[in-house]
């Protein structure tokens, strides 16, 4: 319990600002249209642009972290997070906004990413999901305070208040890291220095062994499905579709984050439970993947209403959405702790280009129907555009379903 509270619980605390970052677009992502104008490609874009730094940053920070390791990789974009939430929250124009969008999708790039490389380092192969889930448990509550608790701030702050708290945060959790981290347990015995060459080669073996290339589509989908709703289109979807005001929106993305943060909890201790008992790894994955179909196809076919059902449902898709981490300890185990740092980054760059097109793709398809007379999208549109996440979803798990074999392998 010492090892999680020096090492995974600071950099948790990045995966902290990685989920506030994404999760407050879903609350200011509806103001931030009607004060700028934005159409529905406009807001989509602009999330995207931090999507596409975050995905650009991954493969670099996977090859920092297992060359200089996560101390002073994470100190540094930690410092890099808090500028890109400044420079939103000094934004006059769209375009400043989204400059500090990409610098803080940098920022956080590696919030996940790190906290995986040294939980790989620092615990047993059966405690890495379990240990991994408690760090992402850590981080949802990012997610939690950028709903209700940031709404609450907005009328005293305002939207430029709220990124403002969050850059000073940044600062505090880079001093942190410095000062609580070691770069390797004792006795770790670094791997011989090679050029940096055969270093970024390394990614080669990974993005072409059969078992990344099988089950990885299926297990960054997971992930993949959090980032484009929790990160913006579940807010909208709930103005638009289930008809909430401000405040009912408010509480069913709270609830939304609450089952991300316990649903990573608990997959990650479920994933840990069944491996340690001669499970496959991917079993909660696998689960999850089932119900998360299911899900959408309900949201599709006979949307609930009310705040108490639309709160359950969109708590049960984060919870499922949750286990995407579960499944990337899975396949880090996979490969030497020496790549950890580059196989976690290597699916994280795969489902950040994902998300980056299902971004823009979900704004071109609400723009195909006119605006309301609130300024929302027709309710129609989200239903093509959560066919095309459920259609996507099903294709990769019936290829990952094909290869079961290599389970075994």
């Amino acid at each position: 319990m010492h090892t999680f509270f020096r090492i995974t619980f600071p950099l948790a605390l990045v995966n902290f600002l990685n989920q506030a970052s994404r999760a407050v677009m879903a609350v200011l992502g509806p103001l931030l249209a009607l004060e700028f104008e934005l159409s529905a490609s406009d807001l989509g874009l602009l999330a995207a642009v931090f999507f596409a730094a975050y995905g650009l940053a991954q493969l670099p920070v996977g090859l920092a972290l297992d060359i200089f390791g996560a101390r002073r990789v994470q100190t540094a974009l930690a410092l890099t997070a808090g500028v890109g939430f400044l420079i939103c929250a000094l934004a006059e124009d769209v375009l400043a906004l989204g400059a500090g969008r990409f610098v803080t999708g940098i920022g956080v790039a590696a919030g996940l990413m790190a906290m995986l490389k040294a939980n790989t380092q620092w615990f047993p192969r059966s405690k890495v999901a379990a240990m991994t889930g408690s760090g992402v448990f850590i981080g949802g509550l990012g997610g939690m305070i950028a709903t209700l608790p940031l709404q609450a701030l907005i009328p005293h702050t305002g939207w430029r208040g709220g990124f403002l708290i969050f850059a000073m945060l940044s600062c505090v959790v880079a001093l942190w890291i410095w000062l609580s981290l070691d770069d390797a347990p004792p006795g770790h015995v670094p791997p011989p220095r090679r050029s940096l060459l055969a270093e970024i080669g390394a990614f080669g073996p990974i993005f072409t062994h059969p078992y990344f290339r099988r089950f990885v589509p299926a297990i960054l989908m997971l992930t993949t499905m959090n980032f484009v709703y929790q990160g913006l289109w579940a807010g909208p979807w709930l103005r638009d579709v289930a008809g909430l005001d401000h405040h009912a929106r408010g509480v069913v993305l709270f609830t939304y984050a609450c089952g991300s943060a316990v649903g990573s909890l608990l997959t990650g201790q479920a994933a840990s439970f069944f491996q340690a008992r001669g499970f496959s790894p991917l079993m909660v994955p696998a689960i999850a993947m089932g119900v998360m179909l299911a899900i959408q196809a309900i949201l599709i076919l006979a949307p609930p209403s009310g705040v108490p059902a639309l709160g359950f449902i969109w708590m049960c898709f984060a919870m499922a959405a949750s286990a995407g981490p579960a499944g990337y300890a899975a396949v880090g185990q996979r490969f030497g702790p020496e790549l950890a740092g580059r196989v976690a980054t290597a699916i994280n760059a795969s489902m950040l280009a994902v998300v980056f097109l299902l971004q823009i793709v979900i704004g071109a398809i609400l723009d195909l129907w006119p605006r309301n007379a609130a300024g929302g999208w027709d309710a129609t549109g989200y239903g093509w555009a959560m066919g095309l996440t459920l259609a996507v979803q099903a294709a990769v798990v019936l290829h990952a379903w094909r290869g079961r074999k290599l389970l075994g392998a």
